[in-house]
């Protein structure tokens, strides 16, 4: 991965010369304020834009595009931050494949919520493998909308926590709108730019790139080799809305390749805090490289001025290959199951035994701490050992057809919008694997053996769902009732395989699920300004393929306040999730010794917690201010003591759920003045545990942190961005999965330029 910041900047001056030569504006935009398209196809909304969150009976919240080009983030979990009840467990640094939850449910891999772009189905086999290995490229969206609670029910499988909406750049409704940012920081550089149209005639178009290059901010022992990214967007949207004609079109082509030398393989605790931003040379050789295909066909019937249909096609193609050291072979008998470990040990227990001081046993040999962590520092391997780096292969598809039906309609005293939906959807994932062997020595690895195609996961699971939905939204004098019930039929099935392409059966197993999801929400404006929020539903998530395992269950509740006056508004939304089973789910970035793709129940659990929001703008003179607050308590506990489990591990009633919080929250300030404008952002995360013992070595920091973004609009259209990201550079230990601790971004500066014409 090369630099190339002069280029870009050469770009820029190039782009900048037209404009620089017709003098300056006589009225300059203000930094930020480039005007947004309004998208034509409305169904790209669970709900809607940022004035219809206040009239949500249920906690719902949007982020727009004033309030992402303020710091033009390209991580999603910097991004969420602004959103509460949402939790992240730090990784990458980077949110290449982030791990959000929702209300307290899991994090790992996003594979608990329901995550979407333009309301329609994006991770890579939503039901049949939910970890989303393919996360929508968060620098190239126009809004994020979060639902949770009641008014979530239109969404599903997973019902539990809520949803994640991305609304991707739309065709604009009429004219034209243009715009390129070019943002560089010392390692790395980021292009996005798009061109949206819209003719007389009705026909419009929006084509999108988006090109993020990045050489990491860690440093490989005994490597020149970068753990840095080269992410790689495109999208291409036609549509036809002809001016009076009810019936609208658009089609939808999105491509996404990505190439990031990332490991699994964190730090032992003493070498973290030694060396932070430190990685072992034994994931010299990890990488992993996506290509992600969407196609989406909508169609828009405008029935009356109270009646619409809407209907859209999707389909989604994903690889992936995450070449990764997965363990250490120390008794020489390698992997021997087409889905287990085998005869080695994941890098968790290696770097576990080393913070513990145990020794670990193999082949009637004790391998003592000072051993491993020799391996880990570049020693040679002792005969008999081999470092294992599996080829994780797989190919996915998500495709479906959904419809919706909304109408307004005056019953009684009433008024009612309501909203019919019914989707068929179905996924596969295809896992052919091999894994191979390496010696170390004199401080690099090198190869001893190959492994065969499908020796070490050779199956394929796959999942056909249908559902349907209605959803009433009931005014009646102060009060909104949203009473609504979903329908999900799931069937999920997984065969294995042996004989590697040959692929002659081995074994098979399959699940069934009918579930019926009830919920409502209601409000109660006590006057124009503050209204009472309420509701309760029913929430679910299959428990995959795996016999065993009962479905993650639980009944949700929020009750609270929200305010609006004007520019100013707050919200404070307690809510409590009473699961009747916690589900867990054994991946490889579990960092759990189980088969991947067992689930595991861990019975009866309590989440509880608070919300709050808040925001308010004022002028005061020449100066405009504003304010945005989020933070989130979260209280989330075990009911129940479980015998010790390869996953959940020895767990005593009152042990608190993974990677959740007790507090976290976010503050933003900022000024405008003139053509300056300027945004602080402070965040605060309490420690975690990530597991439900959480000893000294399973407990991460604390966290705070301060970002600030200055912008000058030079003229209409043209604006400059000054922003530095973690001002103190605060690098705490944010995650311990997979494989040991690991860093956030020290501080990193950057500066970009938009254009918007």
């Amino acid at each position: 991965m090369k630099k190339c910041t002069h280029t870009l900047f050469a770009t820029a001056a190039m782009l900048l010369a037209p404009w620089l030569a017709q003098g300056e504006a006589s009225n300059p935009a203000p930094a930020g304020k480039t005007k947004a398209a309004e998208p034509v196809m409305e169904e790209v909304y669970i709900f809607g834009q940022q004035e219809a969150t206040h009239q949500a009976t249920g906690a719902v919240h949007y982020l727009g595009q004033k309030e992402l080009q303020r710091f033009i983030d390209s991580d999603i979990q910097k991004m969420v931050r602004a959103l509460p009840g949402v939790s992240v467990q730090v990784e990458d640094g980077y949110g290449l494949r982030p791990n959000l939850g929702i209300r307290g449910v899991a994090t790992e891999r996003s594979s608990r919520i329901v995550l979407l772009e333009d309301n329609l189905p994006i991770a890579p086999a939503p039901y049949a493998a939910s970890s989303a290995y393919y996360f929508p490229t968060p620098g190239r969206m126009a809004a994020v909308e979060l639902v949770k609670g009641p008014a979530a029910i239109s969404q599903g499988p997973y019902t539990v926590g809520g949803a994640l909406n991305f609304i991707s750049t739309p065709i604009v409704a009429q004219g034209r709108s243009r715009q390129l940012l070019l943002d560089a920081t010392e390692t790395g550089q980021r292009l996005h730019g798009y061109w949206s149209q819209r003719f007389e005639q009705g026909f419009g178009f929006m084509a999108e790139v988006h090109d993020w290059r990045d050489d990491g901010f860690q440093n490989i022992d005994r490597s020149s080799r970068h753990p840095g990214l080269e992410v790689r967007d495109y999208t291409l949207k036609l549509g036809y809305a002809k001016p009076g004609s009810p019936h609208r079109f658009e089609f939808k082509m999105q491509r996404a390749d990505q190439e990031s030398n990332q490991s699994y393989l964190g730090l032992t605790d003493a070498d973290f805090h030694a060396r932070p931003l430190r990685r072992y040379g034994l994931s010299a050789r990890d990488n992993i490289e996506t290509s992600h295909d969407q196609l989406a066909v909508r169609y828009q019937y405008q029935i009356s001025d109270s009646s619409r249909l809407s209907l859209a096609a999707y389909d989604n193609q994903f690889q992936r290959n995450w070449y990764k050291t997965e363990g250490i072979d120390l008794d020489g008998s390698g992997a021997t199951d087409a889905d287990a470990l085998g005869g080695y040990t994941r890098w968790s227990s290696v770097i576990q035994a080393i913070n513990t001081n145990t020794a670990l046993a193999a082949g009637g040999t004790m391998f003592t701490p000072a051993t491993l962590l020799g391996l880990l520092h570049g020693k040679d391997t002792p005969d008999g050992v081999n470092i294992a780096l599996r080829a994780n292969n797989r190919e996915y598809f998500s495709r479906g057809i959904q419809g919706n039906w909304q109408q307004r309609f005056q019953l009684g005293n009433s008024e009612h919008q309501l909203e019919v939906g019914a989707r068929y959807h179905e996924d596969e994932e295809d896992r052919l694997q091999h894994e191979d062997a390496y010696r170390q020595s004199n401080g690099s690895l090198q190869q001893v053996s190959s492994g065969s195609a499908g020796t070490v996961g050779n199956r394929v699971q796959s999942a056909q769902a249908y559902s349907v939905h209605l959803y009433d939204r009931i005014s009646l004098g102060n009060w909104q009732l949203a009473p609504g019930l979903r329908y999900e039929h799931i069937d999920q099935q997984r065969q294995r395989y042996r004989d590697g392409r040959a692929r002659s059966p081995r074994d098979q197993r399959s699940n069934q699920y009918s579930v019926w999801l009830p919920g409502l929400g209601l409000t109660y404006s006590f006057n124009e300004q503050l209204s009472l929020v309420a509701g309760a539903h029913r929430g679910f998530s299959a428990a995959g393929n795996s016999p065993n395992a009962d479905p993650e269950e639980a009944i949700n509740y929020e009750l609270g306040l929200r305010y609006k006056a004007g520019s100013h508004s707050w919200e404070a939304i307690s809510f409590l999730t009473d699961y009747d089973n916690l589900l867990g789910e054994c991946t490889a970035s579990s960092g759990a010794e189980c088969t991947v793709g067992d689930a595991f129940n861990g019975d009866a659990a309590t989440v509880r917690g608070l919300e709050v929001s808040a925001s308010s703008e004022r002028q005061l003179g020449k100066w405009n201010l504003y304010g945005q607050l989020s933070y989130t308590f979260t209280d989330a506990q075990f009911d129940s003591d479980i015998a010790d489990t390869d996953f959940f591990g020895d767990v005593s009633r009152g042990d608190p759920l993974p990677y959740l919080p007790e507090h976290q929250g976010q503050l933003s300030l900022g000024l405008m003045t003139g053509n300056w404008d300027l945004n602080l952002r402070l965040k605060y995360v309490a420690a975690v545990c990530v597991r439900a013992s959480c000893n000294a070595f399973e407990r991460t920091d604390s966290s705070a942190t301060a970002d600030l973004a200055v912008q000058y609009a030079f003229r209409e259209g043209i604006t400059l961005i000054a922003k530095v990201d973690n001002l103190t550079d605060s690098i705490d230990l944010l995650g311990r999965h997979p494989y040991g601790a690991r860093p956030g971004q020290g501080r990193t500066a950057s500066l970009a330029l938009r254009l918007a014409f």
